[in-house]
């Protein structure tokens, strides 16, 4: 370091005083770093918005003072949420000389959650929902009808635009709290558009997951305005059962168990199906742990433990049989645990993953003593269940071999792939990305034009195995889904390791056609089986080729509808005669125009896979994927008017 270079740095220092410590006030902190409180303030933020809102009129419901909760997208893409639980407190808060309304909604971590007695159990833990809320939005507005009287305030960028005042009266038994928001476009500058199919799917699972409360979603901006409205008596059995509606059940009820232990109350429902794969879901007040946890891992102790006991007990297992292995006795099963913990601790990468200790032994002792005596009741079911691991078990023994001989044969190293993979320079897997293109030509344009430091490129021919009806011996016995797996790094089903991804990107280009089309759904249809996390951690995309170029004179555009094409065509001058031409295939492309449309960073457009809705994802494969031919027919009838331009 050179002397002005010393003397620079030390006067950077001396001019790092306490006058560059900034203090926000109030809300200030939440719209400066809106990310540390919502995760994000794409669309996913301005959804969570109003879970934390509708987590408010839950947490009323958990404690046994609401049954009903409406949620209402205005016409101005505001939301309103309405509940029938007792009301926001209005009386003044002694910390704050404020009313417990104002309070809520203007104070980071104040609320009834802090084992002030006000809730058991919440899923609002931080107590900032509202707060949170109200900072990130343009206006707010509260209506709390309690006491004979309905009270109302409203706000503007979390601050108090109204003080609380009485704007009517209501009957002495009226009770209930009603929020109306709209979202600041200062801060959720991608959208503030809501989604009703996000929105709808979550209130769909929120009822499923809360038996007995009803839950409504309307949207008053469409012409004719649409409603939905969720009340499951039977809660998570409901919810097995949806999951499994285009799947063959092998009994016809869900297995259900219930109990509490230690101010814990555990739900499970689980049902068996023909599938070769397994669909397991829990919850911790409501909140998806998608990463599981401890309840996960006490209820797979005890399904594995159970099942093996009686087999033991009834003989379908010889004493030298080897105990079946959890993955044999989940596949084809479908479950969902929930359970509601007074002071749940979570971890994990995205804080979605249960750790209290507490949870498992709950979850265990519950679910395995009615879960056994399940079994000892209902010798047809348990036998079904055994049979079906049994089963699993040698498909499971096969594979291993399969694992054996493809391992003796290329040591499952890269470069021996049947494959053809060309692997990119960087060793990064943060700025790794891995190719699977649909044949040769393509391929062989794709290698040619890409970034060789940063881009792999699989070609894979033809059309995959389709993996929801095979088992896994058939699976691994597949050369392109070897290829897939082994260029990846990651195994794949119960030993599948997200570290170990040698691409933090995996692009699925294909043609823009039927057959593309049913190449992308095989490809989705693996990963999300067998390779679920890469999806979760949003691993996964599909490359956005053009179906056209124009080209007049020095004029070129690349297009993507035929909508486009007739706007394009019309703003033209009429000379010289502009020349149309259309990819049927990624292989009608050369390199330089494959890297322009499809592969340049810069310019390229990916669609990212996400699963914000594993319920529906998984229906949607079982439907289209699965043996089940009449929802698959219905689907084609229901939807064949939406398709144009059909490409045979």
């Amino acid at each position: 370091m050179t002397e002005n270079e010393k003397e620079t740095k030390l006067e950077q220092a001396r001019e790092y005083d306490a006058s560059q410590i900034q203090v926000l006030e109030g809300l200030e902190a939440v719209r400066k770093r809106p990310g540390m409180y919502i995760g994000t303030t794409s669309s996913q933020g301005l959804h969570h918005l109003v879970w934390e809102i509708v987590d408010n009129g839950i947490d009323e419901a958990l404690a046994g003072f609401a049954n009903v909760i409406h949620v209402t997208v205005e016409k101005d893409n505001s939301i309103t949420v309405t509940d029938n639980g007792r009301g926001i407190p209005v009386d003044i808060q002694e910390k704050t000389g404020k009313p417990a309304l104002e309070t809520v909604y203007t104070i980071l971590h104040a609320g009834g959650k802090f084992g002030g007695g006000g809730y058991k159990v919440s899923g609002g833990l931080h107590g900032v929902g509202a707060s949170v809320v109200n900072a990130l939005s343009s206006t707010l507005d509260v209506k709390v009808t309690r006491n004979g009287h309905v009270y109302y305030m409203d706000f503007e960028r979390g601050k108090v635009k109204t003080p609380m005042k009485i704007i009517g009266d209501a009957p002495d038994d009226a009770h209930g709290t009603a929020v109306h928001f709209v979202p600041d476009p200062d801060i959720f500058r991608e959208t503030t558009t809501y989604d009703i199919n996000i929105l709808t799917t979550r209130i769909r699972e929120l009822a499923f997951l809360n038996k007995g409360l009803r839950i409504t979603i309307r949207d008053n901006r469409p012409d004719e305005p649409t409603e939905d409205d969720f009340l499951y008596e039977g809660g998570i059995r409901h919810y097995v059962e949806y999951l499994d509606k285009n799947k063959t059940v092998l009994f016809p009820e869900p297995i259900y168990v219930e109990g509490e232990q230690n101010g814990i109350t555990v739900e499970v429902a689980l049902q068996y199906t023909d599938d070769y794969h397994s669909n397991l879901m829990t919850f911790t007040n409501n909140i998806h742990t998608y990463e599981g946890g401890t309840h996960e891992e006490g209820f797979k102790r005890a399904l594995t433990r159970v099942i093996n006991d009686y087999a033991r007990k009834n003989n379908l297992l010889k004493e030298s049989d080897a105990n079946l292995s959890g993955e044999d006795v989940r596949e084809g099963m479908t479950a969902v645990v929930s359970v509601k913990h007074p002071d749940p601790q979570f971890e994990g990468q995205t804080k979605t993953k249960l750790g209290n200790s507490d949870a498992r032994a709950a979850v265990d002792r519950l679910f395995s003593e009615h879960f056994s005596k399940y079994l000892m009741e209902n010798p047809s079911v348990a036998r079904k269940v055994v049979d079906k691991g049994l089963l699993a078990s040698k498909a499971r023994v096969a594979a291993k071999r399969a694992r054996e001989v493809t391992r003796k044969k290329s040591g499952l190293e890269i470069s021996n792939l049947p494959g053809k993979l060309a692997d990119n320079s960087s060793k990064d897997p943060e700025i790794s990305e891995l190719f699977i293109v649909e044949g040769d030509s393509a391929g062989g344009s794709a290698k040619q034009g890409r970034s060789r430091l940063t881009q792999a490129i699989l070609p894979i021919r033809g059309k995959i195995l389709n993996v929801e009806k095979a088992s896994i011996d058939k699976i691994l016995a597949n050369e392109e889904i070897r290829s897939l797996f082994t260029a990846m790094g990651t195994g794949f089903g119960g030993d599948f390791d997200l570290s170990k991804a040698n691409y933090h990107k995996l692009i699925i280009m294909t043609d823009a056609d039927v057959d593309g089309a049913h190449i992308r759904t095989l490809l989705l249809t693996l990963f999300y089986r067998y390779m679920r996390p890469l999806v979760d951690a949003g691993f996964v995309y599909i490359a956005q080729p053009p179906l056209y170029q124009v080209r007049q004179g020095k004029f070129v555009k690349y297009i993507d509808s035929d909508e486009e094409l007739s706007e394009v065509m019309g703003q033209l001058a009429p000379s010289p005669k502009p020349v149309v031409q259309r990819y049927k295939g990624l292989g009608e492309m050369d390199a330089e125009q494959l890297w322009e449309t499809t592969m340049d960073p810069d310019k390229r457009r990916l669609l990212r896979v996400r699963d914000e809705d594993a319920a529906d994802a998984d229906g949607v494969f079982s439907m289209l994927m699965g043996d089940q031919v009449k929802p698959r027919r219905e689907f084609i009838e229901d939807n064949a008017k939406f398709v144009q331009d059909l490409d045979v």
